[in-house]
Formats: structure tokens, sequence, C-alpha cells
């Protein structure tokens, strides 16, 4: 394809994600902003990144910038169980943004800071969910970084393993004793606290579908292939460190980027619902908490 449709379709996400933004402004100015569940004795804490704020999803409550949705998974799970819940979930978050307050911006306007989300959990909390990893290993920015309209392209699969070395690989392997760290830090703070932590879902299915979505069959497989070596590692340390580990990318068959509009859980370079690109919608958050629910009820 030639550089000049190119230019154009990468002007077109951009003026998707910055209209969707806006979109966010506006109903994050009329929402009520409110983060309690109604009733219920369970307290409960979501501490986590963008996979479970659930951006640009209506509506908005508490910072901005931050893209917090009243639809997000723990919303909607705190709804189903009658819990009272403390969301403090950001995008951007990293694994280092539990102990420490985090920068916040939006369209590259600063926004303040977000604190510490370790200061939300009480010594009497009862449940916490985590969603962590993604910004630790770049994996968003990676995946926006290996858009590619022409076919015939250099995979950035090759660059990304240049020498036999996997880079993602490696970011994900020091993530592993980051993870440990908050999971202990979590049980130090909330020791009565029930800990779940989820892994990632289904970006892309096997082979991808380019050009609906604009990467290649062989970026596709290791763009998810790295979010499974990503979700192994967070099962693995859930595990050593008192944890319960929800796989959600197995349920999320059939509900990838590649899918049609009511039938994706995620959204693709150009989303087709209120939501961030390459990140899970209302639907999919909705499903997240089913899931997530399903688990807590069954054991």
């Amino acid at each position: 394809m030639n550089s000049s449709y190119s230019n154009a379709f990468c002007r077109t996400v951009r003026a998707s994600v910055t209209a969707l933004a806006l979109a966010g402004l506006a109903v994050g100015t009329s929402a009520s902003g409110a983060w309690a569940a109604d009733g219920g004795t369970t307290s409960y804490v979501a501490l986590g990144d963008s996979m479970a704020s659930g951006p640009l999803i209506p509506d908005i409550t508490g910072p901005v910038a931050c893209g917090r949705s009243t639809h997000n998974y723990p919303h909607e799970l705190a709804a189903s169980i009658g819990a009272s819940l403390h969301d403090v979930t950001c995008s951007g978050a990293a694994s280092k943004h539990m102990t420490e307050k985090q920068s916040l911006s939006l369209l590259d306007i600063p926004m303040g800071s977000a604190p510490p989300q370790f200061d939300a959990l009480r010594a009497d909390t009862d449940l916490v969910t985590l969603t962590i990893g993604g910004n630790d290993t770049g994996l968003v920015g990676i995946a926006q970084d290996c858009m590619q309209l022409d076919p015939t392209a250099t995979p950035c699969k090759d660059k990304l393993t240049e020498g036999g070395v996997d880079q993602v690989a490696q970011r994900i392997a020091e993530f592993a004793p980051r993870l440990a760290t908050v999971l202990d830090g979590i049980h130090q703070r909330s020791p009565q606290a029930r800990v779940i932590v989820t892994g990632y879902g289904l970006y892309i299915k096997p082979g991808g579908c380019w050009p609906l979505q604009p990467v290649l069959p062989v970026d596709a497989d290791f763009l998810q292939g790295s979010v499974d070596r990503m979700n192994t590692v967070i099962a693995q340390q859930s595990a050593a460190h008192g944890a319960e580990y929800i796989d959600l990318a197995t349920p999320s068959k059939g509900h990838d980027s590649c899918q049609a509009p009511s039938a994706k859980w995620v959204e693709g370079y150009v989303p087709t619902a209120a939501a961030a690109p390459l990140h899970p919608n209302r639907q999919g958050e909705e499903n997240y908490a089913r899931i997530i629910g399903a688990h807590l009820q069954g054991s």
C-alpha cells in the first residue's frame, strides 16, 4: 500500500482516539462520580491498570485521566455480589504505582496525579482484585508499533527478536518479581482479604485478520503469544503468593478484535464502540465481571 494511504489511515486512527477521549471528557463532567456499590457487607478494593479501569466506556468516575468507568469489571462485579467498592484502577498504572503516586495526563495535558493504589487497602478489606502487567511490559505500545498496512513489510517480530533475543519475553521475566512484591504487599496490608488476580484477554485470533486489524499474521501470533506468556507468569506468581488467578483469555475465544462488533470483547486499532483502542469494551468488562463472579461463587 502506498504511503499516502498509510498516512491517511494513521490520521484516521488518531482522530478516532481523540474523538473518543473528548467524548469521555464530556461524559466525565456530567457523571455523578460515585464509586460505591449499593449495600453489601463485603469490602472490595479494585487495583490495576486500564484493562480494569475501562477507559472511554461511559460513564467516567474518579480522575478523568484514569479513564475509570462505572461499567468496568470492578463496578459490574461489585453490583453482582453486593459489595462496597473502592475502585482505584487507573489507565497507565504499572506495578510501581501500587506504592508510588502516578502522574496523570490526557492528550499530553498534565492532569495531576493519583495516589498510590495501596492507599485504598485496609486491614478489614475482604476482597481485592488486581490486573497489572501490561504497562510493565509495554505490550500496548508494542502493539501500536506493530501496526502495518503493507503486507510485504518486514514483521515487527524480527526487530523484537533480533539476535535471537526476545525483548518482550525479557520484559515479562523482569515483571515477575515485581508482581510477587505487589502480591506480598496486598497480604501485608489486608491480611484477611481474598486476592483475585486476572490475566489479560484474547486480543487477536491466531493468524490475525489483516487488514481488518492492521497487523501481519506473524506479528498477530507474536503479540498474542506475548500476552499468553505474561498470563502464565501472572498465574505462576499468583499461585506462589497466595492469590487466585482468573484466566480471561480462554473464555474470550470468539470475542477478539477480529470479530463483529456485537461479538467482540476487545476493540482493535479503530474502535467500533465507546472504548479505547486495543482495550476491552463494555461487553468485555461485563463478561470479565461475570467470569470473576462465577469463580467467587463456585469456590
